[in-house]
């Protein structure tokens, strides 16, 4: 503001854009370009979201991300009468066949606009789907940009939204990691995340050693499977936490592209540049958010934004500040992206790359991240014999990570329980307004209006050609060197159901159940 010219970057080597990456993956970082503000959004069903995302676009969003109900997570349709009933369209969007992903995408270009879905049990469903709906409009399948979360892994580490055990959901991960490799150049077929792993209440060193590790065991399955490791790992991404120990983040999103870039290189074999680089969206942290004094939530919401913009993030979305209370409202969701578009253009913080890069303390929490994170790492490797991989799976075996994640959050309770840790408006600072808030409510008659939707599809497609897919589904399950997504993309095509695809590969892999941990 005082019109001090600045130079792109301050300090010594190794510089944002080098080698091992702590300062930043770009040389310039967002001098040339900002981070994509991707704003999560969907209720209802997919004609509301839709309004929602368009909404997103006129108010200068740049990225849609699409939160589905917890039926279509968990793999069952919205008409499943034991799983469903009351749920549908609560949480998210409900999406039970392609009529609901061309409603939800309609009158928007998926070749101009990128887009990422939360979607992990039945994460190839919905990336069929969204391929069908490019096929369908004549978007060239070379042309979709954007992510699928599609991390298996931490579903039975921490958010426990799985369908099948756990090493044939790492055959599907696999699959789709082949065929996008192959026809989907500008797509991220995997969002490591360690938002998830945050939120069930592990600490940040925890979310980092933990996600870290879930990207290499990825790696070493896309291997086993045949891939090159320079074929497949420029495309993977991550998702990390932003929470409220402002320092902490930033030292841990520079850690984690400093661990990364080295094993990448040094175990793995990559040689490519970009596969070295830790690219990564980060949300703020939605159970940071309060129900008490909940506008004290948009002051919470900018300081993690700003530590994730500090820490060099590639995308980011910034949480409303009434989602403790329910879905967030239009006027929320507006403040929250208005929120990190004060950050971006207001702060000063685009102007340098890496500007906290030589602060004593920053560069100490960063070494002490990675190494918190390499005591993780070590504790895999003996599990698994030297594979991560293998260490990953014994852990969710034997109850590692929850067991983990449990203790954490236990002893962060405690600390907020003995007020030895303050959060301002819950066991401090009391005073303020709690009255009734303006909330967003999904009513009955949206489940009823969902039901029909799928009813009238259900009626107006053709039945054989349903069974013949679904056969189809099972045979590619049955043969290990088949790849499931061709015929899983035909099966979406003839609107069969998320539920009965997920049924089809469900009667060769099985369901999952989680083992109690004495």
């Amino acid at each position: 503001m005082s019109g001090v010219p600045v130079d792109p970057v301050y300090g010594d080597g190794p510089l944002p854009g080098e080698f091992p990456y702590t300062r930043g993956i770009y040389p310039e970082m967002y001098r040339s370009r900002l981070w994509t503000m991707r704003m999560f959004a969907g209720f209802g069903t997919a004609v509301d979201t839709n309004g929602r995302f368009q909404e997103i676009l006129r108010h200068g969003g740049t990225g849609l991300s699409t939160a589905f109900d917890m039926p279509t997570l968990m793999g069952r349709d919205s008409d499943d009468e034991v799983w469903s009933a009351g749920e549908v369209g609560r949480a998210g969007v409900a999406v039970d066949t392609l009529a609901d992903m061309e409603d939800l995408f309609a009158d928007i270009d998926l070749g101009s606009v990128s887009t990422s879905m939360t979607i992990n049990g039945p994460a190839v469903v919905a990336l069929a789907q969204y391929i069908a709906v490019a096929d369908k409009t004549g978007v060239d399948r070379a042309a979709l940009s954007g992510t699928i979360q599609n991390d298996i892994l931490k579903e039975y580490q921490a958010q426990k939204e799985y369908i099948f055990p756990p090493r044939p959901s790492m055959r599907i991960v696999t699959d789709m990691m082949r065929f996008t490799t192959a026809e989907m150049p500008r797509w991220h077929p995997v969002s490591i995340s360690g938002y998830h792993i945050r939120e069930a209440g592990s600490t940040a060193a925890q979310e980092l050693g933990f996600t870290l590790a879930n990207g290499f065991a990825y790696v070493e399955a896309a291997q086993a499977a045949g891939l090159d490791v320079d074929d497949f790992a420029g495309r993977l991404s991550f998702f990390f936490n932003s929470h409220s120990d402002f320092f902490e983040e930033i030292g841990k999103y520079r850690a984690a592209r400093r661990i990364w870039a080295t094993w990448m290189r040094q175990r793995y074999g990559a040689a490519s540049e970009r596969s070295l680089m830790c690219r990564f969206h980060t949300q703020t942290a939605g159970v940071s958010l309060t129900a008490q004094q909940p506008e004290i939530n948009i002051a919470r919401v900018a300081l993690q934004a700003l530590a994730g913009a500090l820490g060099g993030t590639q995308s980011l979305h910034t949480d409303a500040y009434d989602e403790a209370l329910a879905l967030p409202t239009e006027k929320a969701a507006r403040i929250a992206l208005r929120t990190q578009q004060i950050v971006a253009h207001e702060t000063g913080v685009a102007n340098v790359a890496d500007p906290l890069g030589g602060s004593a303390y920053v560069e100490w929490m960063t070494d002490e991240m990675e190494r918190r994170a390499a005591e993780i790492f070590d504790h895999l490797l003996e599990l698994g014999g030297g594979s991560i991989l293998e260490g990953v799976y014994e852990g969710i075996d034997n109850g590692y990570f929850v067991g983990q994640i449990a203790d954490s959050a236990y002893r962060f309770e405690r600390e907020v329980n003995d007020g030895t840790r303050i959060i301002v408006g819950v066991n401090a600072f009391t005073e303020g307004d709690d009255g009734e808030k303006n909330l967003l409510r999904i009513e009955q008659d949206t489940e009823d209006l969902q039901l029909k939707r799928l009813a009238a599809v259900k009626q107006q497609r053709g039945d054989a050609a349903v069974r013949g897919t679904l056969e189809a589904v099972r045979r590619a399950a049955q043969d290990p060197e088949a790849n499931l997504m061709p015929p899983v993309i035909d099966a979406v095509k003839a609107y069969a159901t998320e539920g009965e695809i997920c049924d089809a590969l469900a009667d060769v892999f099985g369901r999952y159940t989680e083992p109690a941990i004495v």
